[in-house]
Order: structure tokens, then C-alpha cells, then sequence
């Protein structure tokens, strides 16, 4: 048998000179009474799952009790619900790359490419829709190309690439756009977003079936279980024969894909984009995707918890706003979310440690 390495303590899987994993030693019979975490409560487990959606409900009392004729109306739910399907699909950008331990701060500028590419192509160089798109999204993934070759491949800062990338591609959009909103008028391509259904745009369903794929992918496949393991310890996860380079070069583009989507939806509800504003994207984002942590599986990045924290913060947003409150509250509020947010996630976290 090779000799374990000492560093490693007993509750972590032991790893021998020769590389291979070991189970998690047993503690003596007489210390297992001794060292066994506390049992916490239904009630307390329940909350610490489900208090953001405890907390949103009784926001939306509030607002209903104090403005019945103007908040209960389906006018406020589909502005609450359907009207966020470019921030689901950019929330799921930023999510995917999280999930494998990576940072990427460039999804709004990568998105704001492929929404200036579309009426750009289409609508001042006369291509066809669908084939300026496809355009569209094969520019978001050659950036999603170029983020994973520096990140993963030269082992550059994750942060500093894609904070360059982000300004770089904000540069470009300027550049093809000529620093003007673009815009192009296409039934077809707008039927593709806004064409209503059970009283919601079509859209709407895309973010409800991409976080369900995305969830079920993270749950119940090998992929899904990969990409985990490699976000919580990459090098533990490469001893276990997992291919880690590979999945973080994915999660890259795949990231990258999501933010070309989000695009080709944003040109397709508001028939045109401006380059200049994409940023404004950013934040919202990485604000719902860590509120997200604190919801179904604390401490852990989930695309339903994501979505909960999307529609969360735009109710008290709307409410807000509902309420007479300016402009300004939108930056307020997602700017308090996401420092809450962080410093929620980590309160799990550790606690999740110590238990």
C-alpha cells in the first residue's frame, strides 16, 4: 500500500504518491459519536433553502396590499416575468463559466457584438436575417474561443482576459456600428421573441427551458458532474482522470454561445441595439447569479436558483418604481443585491465547511 500524503486530513479523500484517490478514513468507533456534525432541522434546513423565495413573496404582499389596482394586474406580472429573457440567457453565461471555477466579465460585451452584428448585416448590408444570426453568434463564440486560448491554454488571469476582452469587443461594436443605434425591421425575426403565448412572448419559455436543461445537464450527467468537480478542487479533479482543460475551454464558449443568443433575443424584442449600453447588462447578471447561490442548493451556483433571484429582484425593482421611486433605483438595488449576494454565499459556504 503507498504511503498517504500527510497533508491531507481525514475528512478530505486521501491521496497517495502514486495518484490515486482512497475513501474517506472511518474514525475510531468510539470518536463517531464525538465527531459527528449536528443534525440541523427540517424548519432550519427549509429556510436556509427557500428564505430568498420567502422573503420575495412577502415583498410582492406588501406591494399588492399597498397598490391593488396597479401591482395585481397581468400588465405588472408579464413586466416583471417577461421582460428579462435577455438577462436569463446572460445569467446562464455567467453561471456556466462559475460552475468550473472560471471568471468571465466580458458576457454583456459579448452579447452587444452579436446584437450589433445582426441589424448591422441585415439591415444596413442587406444580408439575410437568419444568415446575419448565425453571423451573430459565430462572433460570440470566436470571443468565447479567444477567452479559453488565454485563460486556459497560457494560463493568464481569467479576470484580467476578460475585463480586456469585454472593453476590447465594446470597441469593435462601436467601430462596425459607427457609434449609432442599429436597427432592422424583420416580422420574422420578431415573431421569434415577442409572439405571445398564454399571455407571455415566446421568449419567456426559452429561459424556462434553458435553466431547465442547464439544471438537469448539472444534476444527471457525467458532463454535469465534471464541470462541478472541476469548480470545486481542479486539481483533485485531474488526479481523478477528468479532462480539465477541455471543460473549462467549453465552458468558455459554451458561455460565449449563451451571450450570442441573449444578442440575436435583445435585437429581436427591441428590433435594434446599442452598443454603448450593453455594459449595463454586467452587473444585473453576476448579481442574480450569485443571489442565486442562497437559493435550492446554498452555497452552490444553480440555474433555478438564478432564475428565482432574476425574478426577485426585478419585483422589487418594479415595486419600487411602482411606488414613485426614480431611475436610480435600479442601480441602487442591483448594486446592494450583488454585495448581499457575496456575502450571503459566503456565509454558506463556510458554514457548509464547518458542518
Amino acid at each position: 500500500m503507498p504511503e498517504a500524503d500527510p497533508l491531507v486530513t481525514d475528512d478530505a479523500p486521501r491521496i497517495f504518491d502514486d495518484g490515486s484517490l482512497a475513501a474517506v478514513a472511518e474514525p475510531p468507533e468510539g470518536e463517531k459519536h464525538h465527531r459527528r456534525p449536528a443534525r440541523p432541522s427540517w424548519g432550519s434546513e427549509i429556510l436556509s433553502r427557500y428564505a430568498l423565495i420567502v422573503v420575495w413573496v412577502a415583498m410582492a404582499g406588501y406591494f399588492a396590499v399597498r397598490m391593488p389596482d396597479t401591482f395585481l394586474t397581468h400588465g405588472s406580472f408579464s413586466s416583471i416575468f417577461g421582460s428579462q429573457q435577455v438577462l436569463v440567457f446572460l445569467a446562464m453565461s455567467v453561471m456556466v463559466t462559475l460552475v468550473v471555477g472560471e471568471f468571465d466579465l466580458s458576457v454583456a460585451s459579448v452579447m452587444g457584438l452579436s446584437a450589433t452584428i445582426v441589424p448591422v448585416m441585415a439591415g444596413v448590408h442587406g444580408w439575410n436575417i437568419w444568415v446575419a444570426c448565425l453571423a451573430g453568434l459565430g462572433a460570440a463564440m470566436l470571443a468565447g474561443v479567444v477567452n479559453a486560448f488565454f485563460v486556459v491554454i497560457l494560463d493568464v488571469s481569467s479576470f484580467v482576459v476578460t475585463l480586456g476582452m469585454g472593453t476590447l469587443l465594446i470597441g469593435i461594436s462601436q467601430w462596425i456600428s459607427n457609434q449609432t443605434i442599429v436597427s432592422v425591421n424583420d416580422p420574422s425575426l420578431s415573431k421569434l421573441s415577442i409572439y405571445p403565448i398564454f399571455g407571455m412572448p415566446v421568449s419567456f419559455y426559452y429561459g424556462i427551458a434553458l435553466a431547465l436543461v442547464v439544471a438537469y445537464i448539472l444534476a444527471f450527467t457525467p458532463l454535469g458532474r465534471s464541470m462541478i468537480f472541476v469548480g470545486a478542487n481542479r486539481e483533485v479533479a485531474r488526479l481523478a482522470g477528468i479532462r480539465v482543460q477541455r471543460i473549462r475551454f467549453g465552458a468558455y464558449i459554451f458561455g460565449a454561445l449563451l451571450s450570442g443568443l441573449a444578442g440575436v433575443i435583445l435585437v429581436a424584442t427591441l428590433g435594434g441595439a446599442d452598443s454603448s449600453t450593453t455594459m449595463a447588462y454586467l452587473l444585473p447578471a453576476l448579481a442574480a447569479v450569485f443571489l442565486g447561490t442562497a437559493v435550492v442548493h446554498p452555497g452552490s451556483f444553480n440555474p433555478i436558483g438564478t432564475m428565482v433571484a432574476i425574478y426577485f429582484l426585478q419585483t422589487g425593482i418594479f415595486g419600487l418604481q411602482l411606488l414613485g421611486a426614480k431611475g436610480w433605483i435600479t442601480n441602487v438595488f442591483y448594486g446592494a443585491g450583488l454585495v448581499i449576494a457575496v456575502a450571503v454565499a459566503k456565509l454558506v459556504r463556510d458554514r457548509s465547511t464547518r458542518a
